[in-house]
């Protein structure tokens, strides 16, 4: 199994586990299928430079199943019992819990499993790991309160690489379906700042066959959404996060976006632990490849660049926090 940073033996103070749970079992709780199709960057626009340094070319994936009915069922049931820790993220989404898998052991183990984690890096065509960071395990949104509020606004995501799952049944729900934009962030950066939002002739919306079904998603280029509903009902999606485990790729992550957001007792750990992975692996690379007879600026950008992520990760945690991100306004 491909690991970045292993998942902590010690959980962050105010974190319990969810008593009488069932293990998981992934002979019993995953039913994984491959998908009908992927597209890539390209076909959204992105040019071969802007994709050259990301982690895959794949943008999207069509829907695939990831659970069983059996598991789809405890997915459910694991969602319901860690609603009461949902909160507001900021100024995107009403109602969202970070850190479940510092509370389930079925919902963390089923975020690190090696099949899942085999099967997505399939997709994306290179290798990957579960993320280095706990809070971008087993991410969940649920509804809003307020009807006219979307679920998620457009945005791209704050990690590279994710899986977007269906919780509860979409069969079942009156609007609320997970969008995304057939363009590139920049033009979705360039519609938001006429106040307009992704035009509906270019918006592509999944059909779900039900719940335990996801979508691969290149998650930090790929400009998406949770439509608002048109009833109340109840909607779950979990979201769990990747990293790929090439390191001279771009880090694709916009992590000052959670501060505010996540709990102080887990993010300045994790990140500054993510950080010094990355920075680990480039500065491997750089012993091993250097050469002698550089010019010196060409061996300082090399050092810059192997630590980049590190003096990155310092100046978020200095900076505070910020308003997240998106293309609504």
């Amino acid at each position: 199994m491909n690991v970045a940073v292993p998942f902590p033996q010690e959980r962050p103070v105010g974190y319990e586990w969810l008593p009488d749970e069932v293990p998981f079992d992934p002979d019993t709780h995953l039913a994984l299928e491959r998908p009908a199709s992927v597209t890539s960057l390209a076909e959204f626009g992105y040019s071969e430079a802007e994709i050259e340094p990301t982690a895959t070319p794949v943008a999207v994936s069509a829907p695939f199943r990831v659970l069983s009915e059996d598991g789809a069922r405890i997915m459910l049931e694991t969602a319901r019992r860690l609603r009461p820790w949902a909160a507001r993220a900021g100024n995107r989404i009403e109602n969202v819990v970070r850190g479940g898998c510092y509370r389930s052991r079925w919902l963390r183990d089923l975020c690190i499993s090696p099949e899942v984690t085999q099967a997505m890096s399939e997709i994306y065509g290179t290798r990957i790991a579960p993320h280095s960071m706990p809070v971008h395990l087993g991410h969940m949104n649920f509804e809003p309160a307020n009807l006219a509020e979307a679920v998620d606004k457009w945005h791209h995501d704050t990690i590279p690489l994710d899986y977007v799952m269906m919780v509860t049944d979409p069969a079942g729900l009156s609007g609320g379906r997970f969008e995304y934009f057939m363009g590139t962030k920049a033009e979705a950066a360039a519609l938001a700042a006429q106040g307009r939002t992704p035009p509906r002739d270019r918006v592509v919306v999944p059909d779900f066959p039900g719940p335990g079904y996801a979508i691969a998603l290149h998650g930090n280029m790929v400009v998406h959404r949770a439509a608002p509903l048109a009833e109340r009902a109840e909607r779950i999606t979990m979201v769990n996060a990747y990293v790929a485990m090439d390191r001279s790729r771009d880090d694709q992550s916009r992590m000052r976006d959670l501060f505010g957001i996540d709990d102080e007792a887990a993010i300045y750990t994790e990140l500054a632990r993510h950080a010094a992975w990355r920075a680990q692996g480039r500065l491997e690379a750089l012993i091993e490849t250097l050469p002698f007879h550089q010019e010196p600026e060409a061996v300082i950008a090399r050092l810059e660049a192997a630590v980049e992520d590190v003096t990155r990760a310092i100046d978020d945690m200095r900076a505070g926090p910020r308003e997240a991100e998106h293309y609504e306004r």
